[in-house]
């Protein structure tokens, strides 16, 4: 009687310990599919600016890439305005 009490407390502590450790992992993975998204996001915006401002300035044949200058910084800050509203969401 007393083996199998002993058994039941050690099978719910395990029980418990596991659920923990499955939650933390849960968690980081959910954080790490968060910010990977994020940084993808900010890429590819900011990737979009530059290639258009390059191709606008290429259709229109000025010396000076007015464009990309103007896109690059507009995109740049629209990504960190993003970035900064996403990880103030919580």
């Amino acid at each position: 009687m007393l083996f199998s009490q002993e058994l039941a407390r050690w099978a719910s502590f395990h029980s418990t310990k596991m659920k923990i450790n499955e939650k933390k992992s849960k968690d980081y993975l959910n954080s790490y599919a968060k910010y990977s998204s994020l940084a993808i996001q900010m890429g590819v915006i900011i990737a979009g600016g530059v290639i258009g401002g390059y191709y606008i300035d290429k259709s229109l044949m000025w010396n000076f890439p007015v464009f990309t200058l103007v896109l690059s910084f507009f995109s740049v800050a629209t990504a960190i305005y993003i970035a900064v509203k996403d990880l103030l969401k919580k």
